[in-house]
């Protein structure tokens, strides 16, 4: 049994009915495989194989009497591989916006508490998407943010997949003992002693929280850089309100080459600062179109992973974050790639200099009570929508394996990610690249989105906005470099 942290807790008061924290992804597949093809029956066998690699599959919540704590992972002594496995097939025509349609009522459910928080669906039917063989499957994956960040995910993922078509020699599962559930005496025992560990545990982070105080105000003397965004300083648009219990989702892939051939030909960007521009110069015709432009710039939020390779394999959520400007009030794309890639940096080094462990640590002394009766104030009474957005939407970006990846020899031919969206955050952009091709896909509301597939034709569009100026510009000019780090 261990403790959730304090980050990890926060995704659970976040969720409520309308707004499951479901870190989701579809994979899909090409069935054929050396012995024949992959159906239902050998996906889950292949599961049930693995399952054991991954701790997280087989653990659930354990809360303590009153929410007077964090809950606890403990092992499920009533787990059951088939409640997390479901199977189905698309409706006609078995296109690509069937897909899309599955997968925002899917990652719409939120998962049930009372048992592991994850679960997958076996699609069959993919039979008229480009690009892809017909008859293909997809696998529609999601679990608790409470569980997992990104990079855990990816983690969760690959414990299922092989570098090879032929499946990698996997130790077999020791039977399955779990240890006993805990009482709620032996939980209200264990809180009473987290208490008492709580004032050591301050005295643990606070030195790092002083440094960070110490260093910031002379960040920007030490680097000649202006201060990144701060909260509450992104402009109110229609992404930041209520949401509904309603998602829309959709995604879209592009060849890893071509952004890198947009990175070349402006000296001293990198792939990031291209998807940002790519999203940002979409959030701008979207907003155009539908006429919320604000005239100040949104402020996107980039999750930053703070796992060492020694944390490789853990669950749970260990990130910190950086605020950046889209530059979205500004019309020319090249003017905008600058400000982006300049503003990247920054907040990049701004990032460096605070104590992330310190930032990560510190929710553990929000009592989880409290922070669950606030979330629930906060979405009750809808306050998202009389403030300040903290900022305006998510760009996550979480780098995959460059080489081919297999399921019990069906080949991996994509994959594309879905995130949470709460009140006053309606909009999560999603960035996953795999094998030369980048993913990039959008997790909305209903009410916010409708038409979420305008948005990735933006997309595109925005991505040959780019490379058009750039090929026009004279050769070796492009956006002014950042101040070194």
């Amino acid at each position: 049994m261990h403790r959730l942290t304090g980050l990890d807790a926060a995704f659970l008061y976040l969720e409520t009915p309308k707004t499951p924290m479901n870190v989701a992804s579809v994979s899909i597949y090409d069935p054929a495989t050396p012995t024949g093809q992959l159906d239902f029956l050998t996906f889950r066998n292949h599961v049930a194989a693995r399952i054991h690699l991954v701790r997280t599959y087989r653990e659930r919540l354990a809360m303590v009497p009153l929410n007077l704590d964090a809950p606890s992972w403990v092992e499920d002594p009533d787990f059951d591989l088939d409640l997390h496995l479901h199977h189905t097939a698309l409706p006609k025509p078995g296109g690509w916006a069937e897909v899309r349609d599955l997968m925002a009522r899917f990652v719409s459910r939120p998962l049930d508490r009372s048992r592991p928080l994850w679960e997958m669906t076996f699609v069959e039917g993919l039979d008229t998407i480009p690009g892809v063989p017909p008859g293909s499957v997809a696998i529609l994956g999601k679990a608790h943010h409470a569980a997992i960040d990104g990079m855990s995910g990816a983690d969760m993922l690959s414990a299922l997949l092989d570098p090879t078509p032929e499946p990698r020699p996997v130790p077999a599962a020791p039977p399955w003992r779990p240890e006993s559930t805990p009482g709620d005496l032996e939980m209200l025992t264990r809180t009473y002693f987290e208490l008492l560990r709580q004032p050591f545990k301050a005295l643990d982070i606070i030195p790092g929280a002083i440094r960070t105080a110490l260093q910031l105000p002379a960040v920007p003397q030490v680097l000649g850089a202006e201060t990144p965004p701060l909260p509450f300083t992104a402009p109110r648009t229609r992404l930041n309100r209520p949401v509904s219990a309603r998602r829309t989702w959709d995604g879209i892939l592009i060849p890893l080459p071509r952004i890198k051939a947009v990175k070349d030909l402006a000296p001293g960007t990198t792939v990031n600062d291209v998807i940002l521009t790519i999203c940002a110069g979409a959030l701008r015709r979207y907003l155009q179109e539908t006429g919320d432009l604000p005239k100040k710039p949104l402020i996107a939020m980039a999750p930053i992973s703070t796992r060492e390779m020694s944390a490789r394999g853990t669950m749970g959520n260990q990130v910190s974050a950086m605020l950046i400007d889209l530059a979205t009030d500004e019309a020319d794309p090249l003017r905008r790639f600058a400000h982006i890639h300049a503003g990247a940096t920054q907040s990049k080094a701004y990032q460096k200099a605070v104590d992330a462990r310190s930032l990560t640590n510190a929710p553990d002394f929000v009592p989880f009570g409290l922070a669950n009766l606030a979330s629930r104030l906060y979405t009750g009474m809808e306050v998202a929508g009389q403030h300040a957005p903290v900022y305006n939407c998510v760009i996550t970006n979480v780098p995959g394996p460059q080489q081919p990846l297999y399921m019990s020899g069906a080949r991996l031919l994509a994959n594309l990610g879905a995130g949470p969206i709460y009140d006053g955050l309606g909009l999560i952009i999603t960035i996953f690249s795999y094998a030369g091709t980048v993913a990039i896909s959008a997790t909305s509301d209903h009410e916010i989105m409708p038409n979420i597939d305008a948005f990735m034709r933006h997309i595109e569009d925005s991505l040959a906005e780019l490379e058009t100026a750039l090929r026009a510009k004279p050769a070796g000019a492009g956006p002014a470099p950042a101040p070194s780090t």
